[in-house]
């Protein structure tokens, strides 16, 4: 007699709606409504809105989509699904505006974290602003949905308290002006980059990402060959920096490689902390090596690396071999390594770690870092060494997986999963990340632009928020990084009219990074959409340089989107102005005076530093507001400030003397 068969569980029934179609969800106004979702292959699927209807046929895979027609705000509607006596409905549904709100930490921080966090959390109650956080998660390749647990919340004190307050401070100021539902959804990660937003198209079409995307390709296939692939490639990188000698290998398995090494302290942890006055306040790159001894029965089980938090970055190897590399000092690192690595006997582990801002190194003690064999052995990582690298060593690639510092990790983990909802506009805030590459920042976020406009909308408006002051004020003239960046900003939003720039350098905190007036930060993002996305006559970000001339013996700037006149706060002057000349470096503060719109700097006043007039170098450029974190005072009648600037001088100005 045959064995009796198990029943088997049919599979369930997969969710109609995308997990974006939900309770108390909010869709976009005067525009065609997209939505899609699962179901069996094949199968029709008819949708309903406020009395709309339409259908759809479900492909081999599964996947729908349909298009429902344009509605104007109002609400609540149902938002129903239905196929071969399967049904799902979304209830209490808006139609409105949808905001995306995305970028870095400034973008994430909660309101909580904000002024008065107190009084405005035991006050948030607004049932006509919804909110929606995506769960922060990186990929090497594009998700298909968001998962099912994300939900649209109405403003409440329990769920505005971690919610983002750029995006919510905007939204609530925005809504006293355009009074229709507003849809908030949050998607930021702290301390990204601006290549982890952006698709693999989009950075191919930048150019200078090759390697790095065709590696991401293959961990997404085979995460261990992809490692030692990227091992190759950052091996390259480091032959090639100025210094290194031919045969300077420090992850080599012959011997203790080239370099000065030194022993390092059983305790490890930062090492800022170790006594040694070459790292009291070293912010750079650190080599550590150690050895394990393994049986030929350990040897050839499966292994993992298991290292403590590393702060912030990094690359590790063993027996000359890569084997992982992350980003973060959050939690500890986990490498699975490939069969046939290890052998009987001494085993070397080297690991390089990248910091560039306070207790940087490899958390300790040193018994944090092991190896754990497949059987549930832990054999502990020995004779712990160190290298330390030159300060001004450059910064080495970042592996293209990591989350947030990696290629299309964050698009393809927190972007791609929203699909294509309809949106009103897009707020960024983010660059802190990248001012080290500030020269190519403008072409990223143009990329970045375009590249959402693609999924989102061509009209979706484009607000950028402009890096806040940081750090001590300037002492002398001359570059920064930070201001480049904001350059930069400045240059992508002005050349689009979809596009708007929100100045914050002046509510920023030079001992914080993340400035927790973000009340006003709202305020200002909420002027820039009334004006970029609903035609308010109203500038978007208060007075811009608009046209620069000599007259006589003067510079003369027209200023556009000055309320009332030009102001200057604290001292008759303009402060914060620089001649600059044509060679990097060779900057001179200078004098200024306004007159209604005009800002007018004299090229004449001569310089109390004779060794400056020495040098005769031509002004050809005027700064504004030039530093990480600049003193300026000049504003408009309406207390907004010109933000920072570069523009080019009509002609080298002869007799005009910079440093």
């Amino acid at each position: 007699m045959a064995a009796p068969t198990m029943a088997q569980t049919p599979a369930p029934a997969p969710a109609l709606l995308d997990a974006l179609f939900q309770d108390h969800a909010v869709l976009q106004r005067d525009q065609p409504i997209r939505v899609w979702g699962q179901a069996q292959p094949g199968q029709r699927v008819a949708v309903q809105l406020a009395g709309r209807r339409t259908d759809a046929r479900a492909d081999s895979q599964g996947a729908w989509q349909a298009s429902l027609p344009a509605l104007p705000a109002g609400g609540p509607y149902t938002l129903s699904a239905s196929s071969h006596g399967q049904e799902q409905h979304a209830g209490d549904v808006l139609i409105g505006d949808v905001w995306l709100c995305s970028g870095q930490s400034n973008m994430e921080l909660p309101v909580w974290r904000t002024l008065d966090a107190r009084s405005e959390i035991a006050g948030a109650s607004n049932d006509h602003i919804r909110l929606l956080s995506v769960p922060q998660q990186g990929a090497a390749a594009p998700l298909a949905s968001l998962p099912r647990d994300v939900r649209w919340q109405p403003v409440t004190p329990d769920s505005v308290r971690e919610f983002s307050a750029a995006c919510y401070y905007f939204a609530r100021e925005l809504q006293k002006s355009v009074g229709v539902p507003m849809g908030l959804i949050h998607a930021s990660w702290g301390g990204s980059r601006i290549q982890a937003w952006m698709s693999g198209q989009a950075l191919q079409r930048v150019g200078g990402y090759e390697e790095e995307l065709a590696v991401l390709d293959r961990y997404a296939r085979d995460p261990i060959d992809a490692i030692n692939d990227w091992g190759q490639l950052w091996q390259r990188w480091w032959s090639r920096q100025p210094g290194v000698a031919h045969d300077d290998r420090p992850w080599s398995v012959t011997g203790i490689p080239a370099g000065d090494w030194q022993p390092a302290p059983d305790a490890l942890g930062a090492w800022e902390h170790w006594g040694v006055p070459a790292l009291a306040d070293f912010n750079g790159m650190l080599w550590y090596r150690a050895s394990m001894q393994l049986s030929a029965q350990q040897a050839a089980q499966a292994a993992v690396l298991v290292l403590g938090p590393a702060d912030e970055i990094d690359m590790s190897w063993v027996n000359g071999r890569a084997v992982g590399s992350t980003y973060g000092a959050d939690g500890d690192r986990e490498y699975r390594l490939p069969a046939g690595l290890l052998h009987a006997g001494e085993n070397a582990v080297v690991v390089n770690v990248l910091d560039t801002w306070r207790d940087g190194g490899l958390a300790g003690p040193a018994s944090r870092h092991r190896l754990r064999l497949a059987d549930g052995t832990q054999v502990p990582l020995q004779a712990w060494r160190y290298r330390r690298m030159s300060a001004e060593f450059a910064s080495p690639p970042r592996a293209p997986w990591q989350t947030a510092g990696g290629m299309s990790t964050l698009y393809n983990g927190m972007i791609a999963p929203l699909g294509a909802p309809g949106l009103r506009g897009v707020l960024w805030y983010q660059g802190e990340s990248n001012t080290g590459e500030a020269a190519h920042y403008a072409a990223l976020l143009r990329a970045l632009r375009s590249d959402w406009r693609g999924r989102f909308g061509t009209d979706v408006a484009w607000l950028i928020v402009q890096l806040a002051g940081f750090g001590m004020p300037p002492q002398s003239a001359g570059d920064s990084d930070w201001a480049s960046l904001r350059e930069a900003q400045r240059q992508v939003a002005d050349e689009d009219p979809r596009s708007g720039l929100v100045v914050a350098i002046d509510i920023g905190d030079r001992y914080d990074i993340h400035p927790g007036n973000k009340q006003e930060l709202g305020r200002r993002l909420a002027r820039a959409a009334r004006h970029v996305a609903y035609a308010d006559a109203a500038s978007a970000s208060g007075p811009v340089p608009a046209r620069v001339q000599r007259v006589g013996q003067d510079i003369v700037i027209d200023f556009d989107g000055v309320e009332g006149r030009l102001i200057t706060y604290g001292a008759e002057e303009v402060m914060g102005l620089q001649l600059c000349g044509a060679t990097t470096g060779h900057c001179r503060y200078a004098r200024g005076s306004i007159r209604d719109h005009r800002l007018i700097v004299p090229i004449t006043a001569a310089t109390d530093e004779p060794a400056a007039a020495s040098e005769g170098i031509a002004a050809t450029r005027l700064r504004y507001c030039w530093a990480d974190n600049p003193i300026c005072n000049l504003f408009d009648a309406s207390g907004l400030p010109a933000g920072p600037f570069e523009v080019p001088l009509p002609s080298a100005i002869k007799g005009e003397h910079t440093r």
